[in-house]
């Protein structure tokens, strides 16, 4: 590729979006125009998993490239500073790269290789603090100072209102827009800033993450159209189970109606901002066909599903996420990707599309050759996918779905095909063995220790 050819790049991203609450995935309730037009103008990956089910490292690893294990933290972790990122790769390669929004870094390091960043959100955590005096913070904070309150008050408060996610999201949305008219325009200068260099421009938003709150049209038109998750039984599992809502004695059946519609809401409010990003830059005089536009989220919400809320889970309600690429300039949109991806595979991908060097220790691979190919699709890909959470595994191949979760908890393996509900485990059933094996070699690679088949039999 030509440096004077090299792609402007939007990288739009929500956080908590499940990967079936959008128009473009099927579903005939919510209304997501913008998100449908990138789907129908690019390429639907309709397998995609998030490396890590939470916001901090699984951000973390979408940046990255990498699983978490090969930076060396299991739990709530930002990267070492100076670590490589996309950004960093990309700003290296003369990419202006600026980010509006929600990065949820807590480091020292909170560009993390983004030369610009604009909105609301850039916190450093006081864990990072250089030379703190422990002493003076305990007067401060308590052991559960920053532990959330549970699931079961975020679904009782859940409504209508003007929720500070959208506050802070529309603060995100009209930095873009300055940015996107002063980049493209500079009104003031007479000039066009952005004439010669590449840009990266990441929008990266809160909603829909919980508290469980939109406006108050968006919650009217939703709430006699939802079909809530309120009678799901609990997933027998030591931690599949864990954190789950009583539906009738926790909560209501309304309460989880109005949780529900509320979420949908939100999903719908992103839409709208995504849709004034889309249209500053038409006005700005972009042809948003020549750019490369990417849609994703870092993880899911499990929205009451199997009695569980939120996210963590290695269901796919939680752990598979939308992800959308479109540039109808350079490939033809409408194309449905079946194959299981990762997060961690955008960087390669964005590296190829620019035609930048892919760096290596990566555990990233470009979705290029599925993006290409003939029906969507590459009979040479590997279609095994990783997803992490503390000392717990879940590896995807095929429809085939693993969890380990240590020595002393039992594995679990679904089959979704046979069973889109994940509600049978399958991992005593003979005629998996030899796919089980495998699956245990792979996670035996990765450092993850497996139980002994006593307690296999015991469940």
């Amino acid at each position: 590729m030509s440096l004077h050819s090299m792609p402007n790049i939007l990288f739009l991203m929500t956080d908590e979006h499940r990967f079936d609450v959008s128009g473009f995935s099927g579903n005939p309730i919510v209304r997501t125009p913008n998100l449908d037009r990138i789907a129908a103008e690019g390429i639907r990956f309709d397998n995609a998993y998030t490396p890590y089910p939470v916001c901090v490292p699984g951000r973390q690893c979408i940046m990255s490239g990498q699983y978490p294990i090969r930076f060396g933290f299991s739990g709530w972790n930002d990267l070492p500073p100076g670590h490589l990122t996309i950004p960093r790769h990309f700003s290296r390669h003369a990419y202006y790269t600026a980010a509006c929004g929600k990065l949820h870094h807590q480091g020292i390091d909170q560009m993390q290789g983004w030369i610009h960043r604009i909105g609301y959100e850039s916190r450093l955590k006081y864990d990072y603090i250089e030379n703190r005096k422990p002493e003076y913070f305990d007067r401060y904070f308590r052991p559960n100072d920053e532990v959330k309150w549970s699931d079961r008050k975020e679904i009782l408060r859940a409504g209508p209102g003007r929720s500070f996610q959208l506050k802070i999201d529309e603060y995100t949305v009209q930095g873009a827009e300055n940015f996107i008219e002063n980049y493209f325009l500079s009104p003031y200068y007479d000039r066009e800033q952005g004439n010669h260099q590449p840009l990266m421009l990441k929008v990266s938003l809160v909603q829909p993450h919980y508290p469980y709150i939109c406006d108050e049209d968006l919650f009217c038109y939703y709430l006699n159209r939802v079909e809530p998750f309120d009678d799901e039984p609990v997933f027998d599992h030591p931690f599949l189970s864990t954190r789950h809502v009583q539906v009738g004695e926790e909560v209501s059946k309304r309460d989880i109606r109005r949780a529900t519609a509320a979420y949908y809401g939100m999903v719908e409010s992103a839409d709208r901002l995504f849709g004034r990003v889309l249209d500053a830059l038409e006005r700005a005089g972009e042809n948003i066909d020549e750019w490369i536009v990417i849609y994703t989220s870092d993880h899911g919400e499990m929205l009451g599903q199997h009695g569980i809320w939120e996210k963590q889970k290695f269901f796919e309600a939680s752990v598979r996420v939308p992800l959308l690429i479109s540039s109808p300039s350079r490939w033809p949109g409408g194309k449905t990707v079946d194959r299981n991806v990762n997060l961690t595979d955008l960087f390669a991908t964005l590296c190829e599309m620019a035609g930048i060097t892919v760096p290596e220790g990566l555990d990233s691979r470009s979705l290029m050759p599925l993006i290409e190919s003939e029906g969507a699709e590459a009979s040479d890909w590997d279609h095994d996918v990783v997803s992490m959470f503390w000392g717990n595994l879940m590896i995807k191949r095929d429809d085939l779905k693993y969890q380990s979760y240590g020595s002393d908890k039992p594995e679990v393996l679904f089959d979704l095909g046979a069973d889109p509900a994940e509600s049978e485990n399958l991992i005593s059933r003979s005629c998996y063995s030899r796919q089980l094996e495998g699956f245990r070699a792979h996670a035996r690679s990765l450092g993850f220790e497996i139980p002994d088949a006593s307690l296999q039999e015991s469940r």
